[in-house]
């Protein structure tokens, strides 16, 4: 060792030694380190107790020991245990602890009764309940916002969605409750399927062209096939595969994964594959979504795939509650109507117990806020519809989202006209109220509509007729489109013009064509020829004048094949006709039953 080290230690161990004899001196001696508690114990200790005298080191050796605080633990020993304080670690420990207690009922309630309807935020809230006044309040209010008819006592969404879990559990049970299986969940959230395809045994199976085309053996599988689902779209196809040949349908995406014979060679070629224009191994090393032979609509297959995806995610999702905002509206009655709208409802025959009743609400476009988006004025309206009957029953609801994109140079051109959202609902004859609540999006305004309406009975023995509809657009639809899409009437599109709240009639501008569409039921048939016998005479007036402008009259024997309906379109040419109101009238005469229906209409040319 060096002689600067040595130095360097001896001076660092007297160093300590020093600082250790200055820490002696300044504790107290031990027989006055006398602890409080013990001097509290003794009777006359507040008299007997001298006063210290300020004298330098004496004085200080002579102060009692300060009584150290309690600790937590000490603490939690001492005294009575129901008094003891607790912690502010404790406290947080405890409630945490608390929060998350659910009893048995509420996690059967939470996990397994609405496991697939129960939204992720709805969840949340509810993990986050501290008590069982809470939970049950929130189980309350969460059947609530499902009830289509938040005045009834009964709730219908509620009784319905236990009746699906009853029925999928005695029909899709395999080996797990039926609740639990991907058929019934899809059961449970969006109901049954308009059709359903199955295959419980597999087998032979001829793939459809846009499958590949060709023959192959599948597993058991069935398509469930919805018209339309809120959120996912029209003509849905859910497709569920028993790989395992067990009963246990899996929801899937790749269409090819029901055939068995996808990895044997040679068997179970699609047609390209059988010319040779493609092999097996192209299906398993394209990628993509789907493992699916090459064949004609390959490439549309390959650009659908997003769409499938998309469609996937949205039916593993809790279904959404559109516009429970305007819902609640209808409950609470608004007494104002900052919004205005105008609504029509028309009735039309579909059998001898349903009537079609098309409901068309019009909204001026001036009454619509616009919000400008890359140059286009973008406006949003929601409307939410329902139909009570007599005794506050829902027969019918309906919602759905109206947008109008206008270019920005063009809005102030069509402040003037209209958009119109038209939705038929099936109805038996009677009485019924209709409840409109229609929301501008952008402005954050709102308003409603409460009418009573009269559904009629189409009897058959008497000759009636359907409402006379003043239409700003009528034509044929194709084939395919026969009896759906908006304003279609069985193979007729047909627009009504809507009269305004005020008792104003419906307006046409001049250059618009002004038609007329109505039919008429129960006409009387001829025993021998098997054909109506009626002619149907068409007159417009001035309303004002009373001056007859158009007279015309047709015959049923010049319309062709008829049976005892009929219906009737014509078109006049508002240009033809002066500014001003006018009244439309059908006179039906009907040879046979010697019966007549007088149906009426007026409008207005500006």
């Amino acid at each position: 060792m060096s002689r600067v080290g040595f130095v360097s230690r001896f001076f660092l161990f007297v160093l300590l030694v020093c600082a250790a004899a200055a820490f002696a001196q300044t504790q107290p001696a031990d027989n006055s380190a006398k602890p409080a508690d013990t001097a509290k114990d003794s009777p006359k200790s507040d008299q007997t107790q001298p006063a210290a005298t300020p004298s330098s080191n004496a004085g200080e050796q002579s102060k009692p020991a300060a009584a150290p605080a309690k600790t937590d633990e000490a603490q939690d020993q001492s005294g009575d245990p129901l008094k003891r304080p607790i912690s502010e670690k404790r406290k947080k420990q405890n409630a945490k602890s608390f929060k998350h207690e659910l009893s048995e009922d509420d996690k059967r309630w939470l996990n397994e009764d609405v496991r697939w309807i129960i939204s992720d935020e709805e969840r949340k809230a509810f993990m986050t309940l501290s008590n069982e006044e809470e939970r049950d309040k929130f189980i309350e209010a969460f059947w609530d916002r499902r009830n289509p008819n938040p005045d009834s006592e009964d709730n219908e969404f509620k009784d319905e969605h236990y009746r699906r879990i009853e029925y999928a559990n005695e029909h899709f049970a395999a080996g797990v409750q039926g609740w639990r299986t991907d058929r019934g969940r899809i059961y449970i959230v969006f109901g049954p399927a308009d059709e359903v395809e199955s295959h419980p045994s597999g087998g032979q199976y001829e793939r459809p062209m846009e499958e590949g085309g060709g023959e192959t053996s599948t597993y058991p599988f069935e398509d469930w096939r919805y018209r339309h689902i809120d959120g996912i779209g029209d003509q849905v196809i859910v497709e569920f595969v028993d790989t395992c040949m067990c009963g246990e349908y899996h929801m899937t995406m790749d269409r090819g994964e029901k055939d068995a014979l996808a990895k044997v060679p040679g068997a179970g070629l699609t047609l390209y594959e059988q010319m040779g224009m493609s092999t097996k191994a192209d299906r398993f090393s394209r990628g993509g979504l789907e493992q699916l032979g090459q064949g004609p609509n390959s490439s549309s297959l390959q650009a659908k795939q997003f769409d499938r995806l998309e469609q996937f995610a949205k039916l593993n999702a809790a279904p959404p509650i559109k516009f429970k905002d305007l819902a609640e509206e209808v409950g609470h009655r608004i007494t104002y109507n900052p919004m205005p709208f105008d609504v029509r409802t028309d009735f039309v025959k579909i059998t001898n117990e349903t009537v079609l009743v098309p409901v068309t609400v019009q909204i001026r476009n001036r009454d619509i806020t616009f919000n400008n988006k890359d140059g286009v004025q973008h406006g949003v309206v929601n409307i939410f519809g329902r139909v009570t009957n007599i005794g506050g029953k829902v027969a019918q609801t309906f919602e759905d989202t109206v947008a109008a994109d206008v270019p920005a140079e063009l809005l102030p051109r069509e402040a003037e006209n209209y958009k119109i959202y038209w939705k038929a609902v099936p109805l038996h004859p009677g009485r019924y109220k209709l409840d409109v609540v229609v929301k501008d999006v952008n402005g954050d305004r709102m308003g409603t509509y409460s009418r009573g309406i009269i559904v009629p009975n189409f009897s058959d023995d008497k000759l009636t007729n359907s409402t006379l509809i003043l239409a700003d657009q009528v034509e044929a639809v194709p084939t395919n489109s026969v009896g759906t899409g908006m304003f279609v009437i069985g193979t007729t599109k047909v627009r009504p013009r809507v009269a305004a709240a005020d008792n104003k009639p419906a307006v046409f501008k001049r250059g618009q064509k002004v038609n007329f569409w109505m039919q008429v039921y129960n006409l009387g048939v001829d025993e021998k020829t098997h054909k109506p016998s009626a002619t149907f005479e068409y007159d417009i007036v001035n309303a004002t004048t009373n001056k007859a402008i158009v007279h015309a009259v047709d015959s049923s024997d010049k319309m062709g094949n008829l049976g005892d309906q009929v219906t009737l379109q014509k078109a006049v040419a508002s240009a033809n006709l002066d500014p001003g109101v006018y009244r439309i009238q059908i006179k039906v005469n009907d040879n046979i039953s010697k019966q007549t229906v007088v149906p009426s209409a007026t409008f207005q040319v500006e």
